[in-house]
C-alpha cells in the first residue's frame, strides 16, 4: 500500500503504436521518390523496342539518396529514351507491364553495351536500389529479405509497374533480386552467382532441366522453349604479325632509336601491339528445344555454321605510344624553374668565366695604342670563337651531356648553310635566293602556325623546336637540352658579329633603295621566334651599312686615283681623329650619324641656308610625287628617302605601352607621350625638308597625310576658276604637334640622321635574353612549335588511314589549341589534357594500322572493292562497340577471321603450316577454334503459374558459362489474382 500511496508511482509512460518506425519511413520515402519521378501512372506502350535500339538509343539515369535509419542508399531510375509517346491512362485488366513484355522480346538480345540488368532480362525501364558509397554490403540473409519487403510494400502502396531490383552481396559479384508488379500478375528477379560451373549444368540439356523444373509447369504437352545462344572465341596470339614499329638501326649516327627517328620529323605509333584482343561472337538468335543438341557428348553448335557473327576489339591499356611520350617529356620541361649553371654544374660557370676574361683581354688589346698584328685578328668575334674552342678542348668527351657528333649533327641540320664555307661574299648573296627558293616549295597547309601562334615549318624555330624534343628524349634530357641551347645561342652570336644570315627567315622588306631579306617580327609568330626575326633585320642592317661603306670606300679610292690622292688624305685624317676603325666600330657612322662633332655645324650651315631654298642643295630624294610642286615654287615635290620604323617584338610592344600607360592623363604626361610616339615623324619631316628645298607644313601634309589638306574651288581676281587648299580642322588646333615637330625639324636626310633602329643595342639585347633564358621557359616558347609539328604529324597519319572520326577530332583539336596557345596565361593542365587529346588520336591511327595490317595479311583477293570492305569494317570496329559480319564465316572477312583463329591456333600447339593436309588419323587434326571463352544460353517460354489454370505469362532464363563464372538470371512470372 506504500508504493500506491508514493506520488511518482502515479506517473507512468504511455507507448505510441502509431508513431513509424525506421522501416516504414523508409518505405515512405522510395514512394516520394517514385512519385516525384512520375513511374506510378499506368501506362500502354503502343511500339516495342526496335531491333538494335538498345545500342544506338540513348539512356538516361537519374538517382537520389535515402536512408534507412543511418544506413545509405542510393536509388537511381535507369530508362531508355524512346521517342515513341505514351498515353496514360487505365490499363486493361489482360495487358501486361511493359517489363513482362520485354521479357519475350527477341529484338534486342545481347546488347554489346548495356547495363547488365538489361542485357540479362532485356529491360528498357528499371529502379535499383543500392548500398551507398563508403557503404558495406547487404550480406546477411536478414537485411536481404528486409529490404525486399520493402520494395514490394513501395510497389504495392505506389502503383508502381516499373521492376525495382536491391543489390545485394558484394558489388563486383553483381547479384540482384527484385519485383514488377502488375494487375494481378508478378515477376520475381532472381540471380544465382557461382565460380565454377557444375559438370551436369555445362551444356544446354543440363540448363534445360533447371528451367523446367524452376517453372514447374505441369501441362502436357510442355510448351515449346525458344532458345538464344551465343559463343564468345578470343584471339589473343599475333605472332603473325609484323612488329608495330620499324627496327633500330645500329649502324646510323640516331642507332638504337626505335621508330627510325631522325632529324625534323616526329616518331609515331606505339612500341607494342595496340590490339591485346579479338573477340568473335557467333550467335544462334532463334532455336527449339529439338533442332540443337547440345550435352556432355555431343555438340551441334558449329561456330562456322553459326548464322550471326559480331566482332569487338579490346585495346591494350596504357599504350606507349612514340608521338605522345615524345611531346609529354618535353612538356615536363616547361615546369623546370632551374638556370643553365645550375643544370651543367659550376664547372661549366668557370668556364664562362674564363671565356669572359678572354673577350676583357680581347678589349684590352684592342684599346692598345699600338697593335702588332693586323686589328681584324683583334675582333671581339674572332676572340669570343678562339675562347670557345679552347674552352671545347679542355672539356673532356665524358663529361659533355651531348654527345659531339651528335651536337654537330643537330648544328648542321639547324643551320644547314654552315656546311659551306662562310666567309666569301658569294654565299652571303646567294643564301638569301635559296631561301626564297625554298619558299616557293611550302605545303598548303603551311597557315596552320598562325592558328597556333607557332612559327612556320621550314624556320629554324620549328627545327629547333624538333631537335630539343628529340634530344631530351633520346640524348640526355635536360642537360642535353641545355647544352645544344649553349652552343645554339654561341652560333647566333658568331652570325651577327660576322654578318651571316640566319637560316631558315624568307620574308623580305625594303629599306629606303636597299632590299632586307630579314623582315620584321611578325606578331602571328611565338615571341622566340619573333626574337630570332629581330635578329635577323639587324643582321640585315647591318649588312647593308657595311656594303654601303665598302661602296663609298671604292668611289673614294677611285676619286683619289683620279685626284691624285688629295680627298683620301683629307678624309683619312677625319677618321683618324676620330681615333675609330670599321674593324672595331660595328656601329658604322658614315651612314647614320649620331652626334658627331661636325654634325652640327653642317646642319646649321645647312638650317641657315634653308631660310633661302634656293641656296640650299637637295639630298635624299627618291621620285617625284604624282607631278606635285611645291605649293611656295614651281619646283616638284618629291618623295624622300626616309627611315623604316624600328621593329618591334610582342613584349617589347607590351612594355612600351606599360611605359605609356604610366605617364597618366595630365597634359604633361599626354605631351610627353605625343613626343614619344613623334619620332618616326620628325624623322620623315626632317628627311622632307632635305629633299624638298623651301617646302612648307602644306607640302608635308599633302604627301604623309593627304586627308589632312582639303582643297576647294574658288575663283581668283580675274574670274577663273582656282583651287586652294588649307590644313585640316585638327591640324590647326593649337599646339598640334604635327606644327611643333615641324618648327624643330631640321633640314637632315635620313642617312645623316640618328638612326631610328639601332640594330648593334637590339642584337646585343636579343642575344643576351638568349643566353639568360632558363630551359623551362625555352620550353614553354617552343611547346607551341612542337604542338603544331604534332598536328601535322596526325595529319599525315590520317590521311593514310583515312579515319573519319580522327579527322573531325583534329579539326576540333586545332580549334581549341587556338583558343588555349593565345591565351595570355596558358593553365598546364588544358594543355596537359590536349596533349592526352593528341595521345588518343595517335593511339586510334595505330589501331587502326594494327587491324588493317591483321586483315589484310591473308587476304588473297587484292581488288578496289574488297579494300574498301576491309577498310569499312575496320573503322566500324573502332568506332562501335560491336560489329556484325555480314555473311558471318562464308564472307571474305568472315574468311580473314577464320584464318587468323587457324594460325593462331597452329601456333598455340606448335603444329606445322600443313598439319591439316596431312593424310592420317582424325583425331590428330587441330580445332580451327579454342574452347569459348563465354558461353550465354538465353531460354524463354509462356507458361501459366502458379497452378494450369493461371494466366500465361513469360518465364526466361540467362545462363552465362566461363572458365571462372557461373551465372544464372531468372525472371519467373506467376498469377496473383487467386493466390
Amino acid at each position: 500500500m506504500a508504493a500506491d500511496n508514493d506520488p511518482e508511482s502515479e506517473v507512468f509512460e504511455i507507448t505510441d503504436f502509431t508513431t513509424a518506425s525506421e522501416w516504414e519511413r523508409f518505405v515512405s520515402r522510395v514512394e516520394e521518390v517514385l512519385n516525384e519521378w512520375k513511374l506510378t501512372e499506368s501506362y500502354v506502350e503502343k511500339l516495342s523496342p526496335e531491333k538494335g535500339a538498345y545500342v544506338n538509343g540513348s539512356w538516361g539515369e537519374q538517382s537520389q539518396d535515402v536512408h534507412f535509419a543511418d544506413f545509405k542508399f542510393s536509388i537511381s531510375h535507369h530508362f531508355l529514351k524512346e521517342e515513341c509517346k505514351k498515353e496514360n491512362g487505365r490499363s486493361e485488366e489482360d495487358t501486361l507491364p511493359l517489363a513482362m513484355q520485354d521479357l519475350l522480346s527477341m529484338h534486342n538480345d545481347f546488347p554489346p553495351r548495356a547495363h547488365c540488368l538489361v542485357r540479362w532480362y532485356g529491360l528498357r525501364e528499371f529502379v535499383v536500389i543500392s548500398p551507398g558509397a563508403n557503404c558495406e554490403a547487404i550480406i546477411s540473409e536478414s537485411k536481404c529479405n528486409l529490404l525486399l519487403s520493402s520494395i514490394s510494400m513501395s510497389l504495392a502502396n505506389s502503383g508502381c509497374q516499373v521492376p525495382m531490383f536491391v543489390q545485394i552481396q558484394q558489388k563486383w559479384r553483381r547479384i540482384y533480386a527484385g519485383e514488377c508488379q502488375g494487375p494481378g500478375v508478378r515477376t520475381d528477379f532472381e540471380i544465382v552467382h557461382l565460380r565454377k560451373v557444375p559438370s551436369q549444368y555445362n551444356h544446354l540439356s543440363g540448363l534445360l532441366d533447371i528451367f523446367k523444373s524452376k517453372i514447374g509447369c505441369n501441362l502436357l504437352p510442355l510448351p515449346p522453349v525458344d532458345i538464344a545462344i551465343r559463343y564468345t572465341y578470343i584471339l589473343q596470339d599475333w605472332q603473325q604479325s609484323s612488329w608495330p614499329q620499324q627496327p633500330p638501326d645500329f649502324d646510323t649516327l640516331l642507332g638504337g632509336e626505335v621508330g627510325g627517328v631522325e632529324f625534323g620529323n616526329l616518331p609515331f605509333g606505339a612500341c607494342e601491339e595496340p590490339i591485346s584482343e579479338l573477340h568473335l561472337a557467333t550467335t544462334w538468335p532463334h532455336l527449339t528445344e529439338g533442332i540443337v543438341v547440345d550435352n556432355d557428348v555431343y555438340s551441334d553448335l558449329d561456330p562456322l555454321q553459326a548464322p550471326h557473327w559480331s566482332v569487338r576489339v579490346r585495346t591494350a591499356e596504357n599504350l606507349q605510344c612514340l608521338l605522345g611520350d615524345f611531346i609529354t617529356e618535353f612538356f615536363k620541361l616547361c615546369c623546370r624553374r632551374e638556370s643553365s649553371e645550375e643544370i651543367l654544374g659550376r664547372g661549366h660557370a668557370e668556364e664562362e668565366g674564363q671565356e669572359n676574361s678572354d673577350i676583357s683581354s680581347a678589349l684590352s688589346k684592342l684599346t692598345e695604342p699600338a697593335a702588332p698584328v693586323p686589328l681584324s685578328k683583334l675582333s671581339v668575334s674572332s676572340m669570343v670563337h678562339s675562347a670557345r674552342k679552347h674552352m671545347r678542348r679542355r672539356r673532356h668527351i665524358d663529361e659533355s651531356p651531348l654527345n659531339v657528333d651528335v651536337l654537330n649533327s643537330i648544328l648542321l641540320y639547324l643551320f644547314p648553310d654552315a656546311a659551306v664555307e662562310k666567309s666569301s661574299d658569294k654565299e652571303k648573296t646567294t643564301q638569301p635566293n635559296s631561301v626564297r627558293t625554298s619558299e616557293k616549295e611550302k605545303s598548303s597547309d603551311d597557315n596552320l602556325f598562325l592558328q597556333l601562334k607557332s612559327a612556320p615549318s621550314d624556320s629554324l624555330t620549328y627545327r629547333l623546336a624538333l631537335c630539343l624534343c628529340m634530344v631530351n628524349y633520346s640524348y640526355g634530357g635536360l642537360p642535353a637540352v641545355t647544352h645544344l641551347w649553349q652552343e645554339f645561342v654561341l652560333e647566333l652570336r658568331y652570325r651577327w658579329e660576322n654578318n651571316f644570315l640566319i637560316y631558315g627567315f624568307h620574308s623580305s622588306t625594303t629599306v629606303g633603295e636597299d632590299v632586307l631579306t630579314g623582315g620584321p617580327p611578325d606578331l602571328r609568330c611565338c615571341l622566340l621566334h619573333q626574337k630570332f626575326q629581330m635578329l635577323n633585320c639587324c643582321i640585315d642592317r647591318k649588312r647593308a651599312r657595311d656594303e654601303a661603306r665598302k661602296a663609298q670606300e671604292g668611289n673614294k679610292e677611285r676619286e683619289r686615283k683620279a685626284s691624285g690622292g688629295k680627298a683620301s688624305a683629307s678624309s683619312t685624317s677625319r677618321e683618324v681623329s676620330q681615333g675609330k676603325s670599321w674593324d672595331s666600330w660595328s656601329d658604322s657612322e658614315e651612314e647614320f650619324f649620331e652626334c658627331l662633332s661636325d654634325q652640327g655645324e653642317m646642319e646649321s650651315s645647312q638650317t641657315e641656308g634653308g631660310k633661302d631654298g634656293s641656296k640650299v642643295k637637295a639630298e635624299g630624294r627618291l621620285q617625284p610625287y604624282n607631278n606635285m610642286t611645291l605649293l611656295n615654287s614651281a619646283e616638284p615635290l618629291y618623295v624622300p628617302v626616309t627611315q623604316e620604323p624600328a621593329p618591334m617584338t610582342e613584349d617589347q610592344l607590351e612594355e612600351q605601352s606599360e611605359v605609356l600607360a604610366k605617364l597618366g592623363t595630365s597634359a604633361e604626361g599626354t605631351h610627353l607621350r605625343a613626343r614619344m610616339q613623334s619620332a618616326c615623324l620628325l624623322s620623315d619631316m626632317e628627311s622632307f625638308k632635305a629633299a624638298n628645298p623651301g617646302c612648307v607644313l602644306e607640302d608635308f601634309v599633302r604627301w604623309y597625310s593627304p586627308r589632312d589638306y582639303v582643297e576647294e574651288e574658288a575663283v581668283d581676281e580675274k574670274g577663273d576658276p582656282i583651287v586652294k587648299g588649307e590644313l585640316s580642322a585638327r591640324m590647326k588646333i593649337p599646339g598640334n604637334m604635327w606644327v611643333e615637330a615641324w618648327e624643330t625639324a631640321r633640314v637632315t636626310p635620313a642617312r645623316r640622321q640618328k638612326r631610328l633602329f639601332d640594330d648593334t643595342k637590339e642584337a646585343e639585347k636579343v642575344l643576351h635574353y638568349l643566353a639568360m633564358l632558363k630551359p623551362g621557359d625555352l620550353a614553354h616558347h617552343l611547346l607551341p612549335c612542337l604542338l603544331h609539328a604534332a598536328i601535322v604529324k596526325l595529319k599525315q597519319e590520317e590521311s593514310i588511314e583515312n579515319i573519319p572520326s580522327v579527322e573531325k577530332s583534329i579539326q576540333q583539336a586545332t580549334s581549341q589549341a587556338n583558343k588555349l596557345l593565345h591565351s595570355v596565361n596558358c593553365d598546364n593542365k588544358k594543355l596537359e589534357d590536349f596533349i592526352n587529346q593528341l595521345v588518343t588520336m595517335e593511339t586510334v591511327i595505330t589501331e587502326a594500322r594494327s587491324l588493317k595490317a591483321k586483315f589484310a595479311a591473308d587476304e588473297e583477293e587484292d581488288n578496289g572493292e574488297a579494300a574498301d570492305e576491309l577498310e569499312k569494317f575496320v573503322t566500324s570496329l573502332l568506332e562501335e562497340p560491336e560489329v556484325v559480319v555480314i555473311g558471318a564465316g562464308q564472307a571474305r572477312i568472315g574468311r580473314i577471321i577464320h584464318r587468323l583463329f587457324i594460325n593462331a591456333q597452329r601456333a598455340a600447339l606448335l603444329a606445322p603450316v600443313d598439319d591439316d593436309l596431312e593424310p592420317g588419323v582424325e583425331g590428330r587434326k587441330i580445332p580451327d577454334f579454342p574452347p569459348p571463352a563465354g558461353r550465354e544460353i538465353l531460354l524463354r517460354t509462356c507458361v501459366p503459374r502458379p497452378a494450369p489454370y493461371s494466366k500465361a505469362l513469360p518465364q526466361r532464363l540467362f545462363c552465362v558459362l566461363m572458365k571462372d563464372e557461373f551465372r544464372l538470371a531468372g525472371a519467373f512470372s506467376a498469377d496473383t489474382s487467386f493466390f
